[in-house]
């Protein structure tokens, strides 16, 4: 039978080698970054029930963990701090011995060639949950926060952090941050933006990982599910005022907006597959309806594939295994 068809696809997807030689996009060690959870005044580790694997840690056990991390090849982590110190500002982070500090001198004394990133917020922090300062009308005051985001930042900075990532979704956030530590002689220091972070429901998990008292939504400040062309319009601006690397946040479902964000921009690109995301696997795979490696790291090349560089997940020391073949 003549198709007057060449075979040219399938002929290079005969075997594995043929398929690897021809692959366009690789998951790479160096693509990773694990977050940590830490919580002050506890002595043990903490189950976190939603999230399978992953724990609340006690600070003593923080260097341990980022040692950990090390040793496996992990080069960068996102610190979380979970707050026992909570009032109505968040005025913890920007102590000097608050816990957020704590912890970037800790990951930087035990392992100083760690990229250690701050996650730049309040809701950790504050007896209301919401990530910022609560006006009389029980809106959150954009530029009351960004004052404080400021102060926030400056304590990171002389802490020794490497990089600082803003996810409070206040607008100016990154101009703010970038006058400051400019102003304070940190002009090195990179800020990776949270500039396209959307309201939405496949953060549940995360509440409980830093065990939020959180009542009510961030609908007024993260983004709406619906609107594309703002994603991308919210990581532009970032750049504009200093961002050195773009975020999109949950991943799985805003790939067409992580997409549309990388043809936009040169900047580096960054996603996060968040508690939800996570969550979902884990129990499929509990459930035995999928396969727990290759749903994962499909995933994970679908967010290459859109353009991510970077990819915050839970999942980072078990892609590091698996890479490892």
């Amino acid at each position: 039978m003549n198709f007057d068809m060449p075979f040219r696809f399938r002929r290079l997807r005969r075997n594995a080698s043929l398929r690897a030689m021809v692959r366009e996009h690789q998951l790479t060690i160096d693509d990773l970054i694990l977050p940590i959870f830490v919580e002050e005044n506890i002595t043990e580790a903490v189950a976190i029930s939603s999230m399978p694997g992953v724990m609340r840690y006690p600070e003593s056990q923080l260097g341990a963990v980022v040692q950990r991390a090390a040793a496996a090849g992990i080069k960068a982590v996102i610190l979380f701090g979970v707050s026992h110190c909570k009032d109505q500002d968040g005025s913890d982070t920007w102590s000097d011995e608050g816990l957020m500090v704590r912890c970037i001198r800790e990951a930087k004394r035990v392992e100083p060639s760690m990229m250690v990133i701050s996650d730049n917020c309040f809701c950790e922090y504050t007896e209301h949950g919401h990530c910022g300062v609560i006006d009389a009308a029980g809106q959150v005051d954009n530029d009351l926060t960004l004052e404080n985001l400021q102060r926030q930042s400056l304590a990171a900075a002389r802490a020794g952090v490497d990089m600082l990532a803003p996810s409070g979704m206040m607008d100016g956030m990154i101009a703010a941050m970038r006058e400051a530590l400019d102003e304070e002689g940190f002009q090195q220091l990179p800020i990776m933006s949270y500039s396209t972070k959307f309201a939405s429901a496949f953060y549940g998990p995360f509440r409980d990982a830093v065990d939020s008292n959180f009542k009510g939504d961030r609908n007024a400040y993260q983004m709406d599910a619906a609107n594309g062309r703002e994603a991308v319009a919210e990581s532009i601006q970032d750049e504009a005022e200093g961002a050195d690397i773009l975020m999109v946040k949950p991943g799985m479902a805003y790939l067409d907006v992580l997409y549309r964000i990388r043809e936009a921009t040169t900047q580096p690109l960054a996603v996060y597959h968040v508690s939800g995301e996570y969550a979902m696997v884990k129990a499929a795979a509990a459930a035995g309806v999928v396969d727990e490696q290759a749903v994962v790291m499909e995933s994970m090349l679908a967010f290459k594939r859109a353009g991510a560089d970077l990819i915050i997940t839970y999942y980072a020391h078990d892609i590091v295994e698996w890479l490892k073949g």
